[in-house]
């Protein structure tokens, strides 16, 4: 009885503790797993609450320091356009529009008032209507250029203004005819010399150009409608005040010009770097007309055709060509000196 208990209890106390420990060991075991599960789970809940305020507080700090951030950024853009509308600003304004009239009130008036008109920009509307056409064409005779320009390209001239289709380009003095020029050149001088403009477009150069022409006493200097600069503020600012002094008369077509000076007992002498006659040897005396051409082109081929001399300059050093004021200035002191 006591072996078969001892036996019973030792082999259920076995077993018991078999199961006990299995069971025991299962259940720590799983317990521990639960444990060490919801240690890591409210660890992670923790750092993830963690988390979620370091974010929460990294949003408002980014909030208020991108809220601030922007503020400059939106601050350095509008300062970047207002630089741009500065800019563009003070590109417009540095463009000199003294000189300008545009609109078609204040055009018409300034064309009956007589004004000195250096050049005309419109529409073909404007050119063809019954207001203007009278008016435009009789300033087209007398050498005033007029262009027929599209709508949007006289805004780009004007930068935008209410032009109505029409504005003008005053000029800083006033020109004559070309038959005035000839009467008045021959008042009280045998062997006038009146200077005349092939190409030169430089409104720099003009101006030195008729400094230097008043300065030796030229009777008036000849610049064509086109491909030359008009008598703009530019010319009569390098001109240094000869402008006031010296007659200019502004013609449509310089070859027919030379073709009324030559009726009129005048010799024609132009510039080249090609003149098989050097200034220094011309002797001729007679009223003169001196052609000046562009320093890249030089006089043009149908016009040299009309010269009856072309003069060189002599150059004794390896520059091929002088600029188109100091050649105008040589050839007129070699000229005047005879």
């Amino acid at each position: 009885m006591k072996n078969s208990s001892n036996k019973f209890r030792g082999k259920n106390n076995k077993e018991y503790n078999k199961n006990s420990d299995f069971g025991y060991f299962s259940k720590n075991a799983n317990r521990s797993e639960k444990n060490e599960r919801f240690l890591n789970n409210s660890a992670n809940y923790k750092n993830v609450e963690n988390l979620d305020k370091k974010n929460k507080n990294n949003i408002k700090n980014n909030k208020f320091s991108f809220s601030k951030g922007r503020k400059p950024i939106f601050k350095s853009n509008t300062e970047f356009s207002n630089k741009n509308s500065n800019n563009h600003q003070d590109f417009t304004n540095n463009r000199n529009f003294d000189d300008w009239i545009w609109g078609k009130h204040s055009v018409y008036e300034a064309l009956n008032s007589e004004r000195a008109i250096n050049r005309i920009w419109c529409t073909s509307e404007i050119f063809s209507s019954d207001k203007f056409y009278i008016l435009l064409k009789d300033l087209k005779s007398k050498g005033v250029l007029i262009e027929e320009v599209s709508w949007n390209r006289l805004s780009q001239l004007t930068y935008g203004a209410s032009h109505q289709g029409i504005a003008l380009q005053l000029a800083c003095s006033k020109t004559i005819s070309l038959e005035q020029l000839i009467d008045f050149s021959k008042q009280n001088c045998v062997n006038p010399i009146i200077l005349a403009l092939d190409g030169i477009t430089d409104p720099h150069n003009v101006g030195a150009i008729i400094r230097s022409a008043e300065a030796f006493d030229c009777k008036g200097i000849i610049i064509p409608q086109r491909r030359s600069a008009g008598l703009t503020g530019t010319v009569a600012k390098v001109a240094a005040g000869a402008l006031e002094h010296l007659q200019v008369s502004r013609v449509v077509n310089l070859n027919r010009s030379l073709e009324v000076l030559k009726k009129n007992g005048f010799l024609v002498v132009g510039l080249s770097g090609d003149g098989q006659l050097s200034i220094s040897n011309f002797l001729e005396k007679a009223p003169l007309v001196v052609i000046v051409g562009s320093e890249d082109k030089g006089i043009s081929l149908l016009t040299q055709k009309k010269c009856d001399f072309l003069l060189s300059i002599p150059l004794k050093g390896k520059t091929s060509s002088l600029n188109a004021s100091v050649a105008a200035a040589i050839s007129l002191f070699h000229l005047t000196g005879k």
